[in-house]
């Protein structure tokens, strides 16, 4: 799922070639993405798009050979001054006059080209990694494959590689090897994932073409004739890791245009991808200077004449977390009556929250739903969980830079998220724009591969957890504190990774824990009364099957309301009650007579408290909700949904709460047998504690 769909795509035409460009907003200022260099396309630049484009007008453009624009093989329809035609071609298309140009590598400095050739057309250049023909030695480990890029070799090791017969006869081969000198920053899988994808949507035989086209600047002298022409205002942004281009040619280039200069220490050759919060700043702050925007006012009043104001973020996936995140505040605001709380959310959160009568800030209306992204990456009762998270990566950083452009603006006395992910990723890779006190709070810690995922799964993984350590070894203050939803005991005892600690070792170190935190719970003894005020019989043998917060549980709720029928042969007094959550509508769900249907129900958790029995999904809110019931339960954890295969069904075997079904293997014969078993089974669950919110709100309340 994209983070922002384009207002308008289309294609303009030159010399018989399609390039294909997408526009992005409605600024009264234009950004243009020119043509990037042909072995990717403009979605390389997903993490920058997003977020510009909610300030200003933002074109990106195919580059001829990739995307949607065409493939082309003819050298002659490939020099450097076609892309340059390209970008002005798009420009006319959609009648804009002036814009800031934003180029990687070649078509950095196609973008300059452009600047010196049109300098009416280009009001600023922001050249990343920029290639120029200059004096400057090339890579000594690129030096020798360089000269010997057209001969026929008999070893293509390393960057010999880099060799015009060799991507003839294996280009992914090249792919792979050469983005993996790009991405050289560690945890770099996602970006290179990215762009090895891209590059394997050309060809060589393209690719070949581009490098017998010609250049231009073709000559040294061309080149600083070229760059000293160019007027308007010019950002060189460069990484110290870069290993495509060489130091010096950053200095040629800024030296000659008289630009601004950006250097990112320990940064490759595509920091929009591995870094774009950092880019995302420089593009907006550079052009903001080009443009004479001045930024609003920064809200400001002295801290002991106001209230004090927390900024919450509670997780949209399903409205678990907000239950609780409730729950805390409830208990926060008893502990601190003058603390006023704003909420950072989305659907369905959102309109849950609404309904309370709580205050949500108008920013979350920029957010992108996390919830929606989720849904699209669900098969039939499957959701590879690890995997469209790293997918939601476009999606983070937009709800970030929104949760950033929020606090710039505003100021508050402390941050809390549940399971922000996005804001305590880019915290710890950018911890210079923390600027209130952080409350991290989750319910479960460590990244678990799924055993068909095999060795690489295995790899990501724990990849990704070591990230997650160095990024707290590395700065130990940023979250002034760890909270953990549950006791030391429900945390998993599995390895991070090699070379790492176990995952309930290092979380007893960095973590304060609450024991489980839910609203207020209705008492054993009453129970009755609760039946009867929501209109279940004192005869009636209820089953509630549910789904929470997201979409996806269509199948779940079709496959157990297809018992119904054998259910009620052994028990004639069935009632079964399902509830599609927020996120499903009740009319696209298909049951047999006799099976109510209810949509999103606000008080769930005392159907579940009432029920006699209850078939849910694998979530931990509503598996814990009816474990501190005491309410006899099945549930069937996603697929490949690691959180509820793992972390959650180790909590649950923990407290012996509830049976664990596979969904691939319980039809419906089987589903119905398993309810009447579980009627006849007798509940004694560990007790949940009650005083999870309270302890929760204590430990916030600390930081105000």
């Amino acid at each position: 799922m994209r983070a922002r769909e384009p207002d308008e795509r289309g294609y303009v035409e030159r010399d018989g070639v399609r390039i294909a460009y997408e526009s992005f907003g409605d600024g009264e200022s234009t950004v243009v993405f020119v043509p990037i260099d042909t072995i990717v396309e403009s979605r390389a630049w997903k993490g920058q798009v997003p977020y510009l484009s909610r300030h200003f007008r933002v074109v990106t453009i195919d580059p001829r050979g990739n995307g949607a624009s065409d493939r082309v093989t003819d050298p002659a329809l490939l020099g450097d001054l076609d892309f340059v035609g390209d970008t002005i071609a798009v420009m006319d298309q959609l009648g804009i006059e002036k814009a800031v140009l934003v180029g990687i590598c070649c078509s950095a400095s196609q973008a300059l080209t452009c600047a010196a050739r049109h300098p009416d057309r280009v009001q600023g250049v922001v050249a990343f990694a920029p290639w120029t023909k200059d004096r400057t030695p090339p890579l000594d480990f690129r030096a020798e494959s360089g000269m010997r890029f057209r001969e026929e070799l008999t070893d293509h090791d390393g960057w010999f590689k880099f060799n015009r017969h060799y991507w003839q006869s294996d280009w992914p081969d090249f792919a792979q090897f050469f983005f993996d000198q790009m991405c050289c920053e560690p945890h770099s899988s996602k970006v290179f994932e990215d762009v090895v994808g891209y590059a394997n949507q050309t060809t060589a035989e393209v690719m070949v073409a581009v490098a017998d086209a010609q250049q231009y600047p073709d000559t040294v002298a061309e080149a600083e004739a070229m760059l000293t022409s160019v007027a308007c205002p010019v950002l060189v942004v460069s990484g110290t890791e870069d290993r495509c281009q060489p130091q010096g040619r950053f200095d040629t280039v800024a030296r000659l245009t008289s630009a601004q200069r950006l250097v990112l220490e320990g940064s490759g050759h595509l920091p929009m991808g591995r870094d774009p919060v950092v880019l995302n700043h420089a593009i907006k702050d550079f052009t903001d200077r080009v443009f004479g925007t001045v930024p609003p006012p920064r809200a400001w009043s002295r801290g002991t004449q106001r209230r004090k104001r927390v900024l919450y973020l509670s997780s949209p996936i399903g409205l678990g977390h907000v239950r609780r995140d409730l729950a805390i505040v409830d208990a926060l605001r008893k502990e601190r009556p003058e603390v006023e709380v704003q909420w950072l959310t989305q659907a369905p959160v959102l309109q849950f929250l609404e309904q309370r009568g709580e205050t949500v800030h108008p920013a979350s209306a920029h957010l992108v739903s996390e919830s929606t992204h989720f849904e699209s990456e669900s098969g039939e009762h499957d959701l590879h969980a690890f995997q469209a998270i790293r997918r939601m990566d476009e999606v983070l950083v937009n709800n970030f830079m929104v949760f950033d452009d929020l606090v710039s603006r505003e100021s508050f006395d402390l941050w809390v998220g549940d399971e922000a992910w996005d804001l305590d990723h880019f915290l710890h890779e950018s911890p210079e724009l923390k600027r209130a006190p952080f409350v991290w709070m989750t319910d479960f810690v460590g990244w678990v591969p799924m055993a068909d995922g095999g060795e690489h799964e295995a790899w990501l993984a724990a990849d990704l957890n070591a990230q997650m350590v160095e990024h707290v070894a590395r700065f130990p203050t940023l979250r002034d504190r760890s909270v953990f939803v549950g006791d030391p005991a429900d945390v998993v005892d599995l390895p991070l990774g090699p070379d790492l600690p176990s995952v309930r070792e290092w979380t007893l170190e960095h973590f304060d824990f609450t024991g489980y935190v839910m609203g207020q719970r209705p008492a054993a003894t009453e129970r009755a009364a609760l039946r009867h005020r929501l209109g279940y019989d004192d005869q009636d043998v209820v089953c509630v099957v549910s789904v929470g917060g997201s979409g996806v549980g269509t199948h779940l709720l079709e496959r157990v309301a297809a018992s119904y029928d054998e259910a009620r042969r052994r028990l004639p007094r069935l009632r079964m009650v399902l509830v599609t959550g927020p996120r499903i509508d009740p009319a696209t769900v298909t049951v047999p007579a006799g099976v109510e249907v209810h949509g999103f129900l606000p008080d769930l958790d005392l159907h579940h408290a009432a029920c006699d029995i209850a078939v849910v999904q694998g979530g931990l809110s509503t598996t814990m909700e009816l474990t501190a019931s005491q309410r006899p339960f099945l549930y069937f954890p996603l697929g490949h949904h690691f959180e509820q295969q793992v972390h959650v069904r180790h909590r649950l075997d923990r407290h012996g709460a509830g049976r664990f079904m596979d969904y691939r293997d319980a039809d419906p014969s089987r589903i119905a047998e398993a309810i009447a078993e579980e009627l006849q089974r007798t509940v004694s669950y560990v007790e949940v504690p009650t005083d999870g919110a309270t302890r929760a709100a204590r430990l916030v309340a600390e930081l105000i």
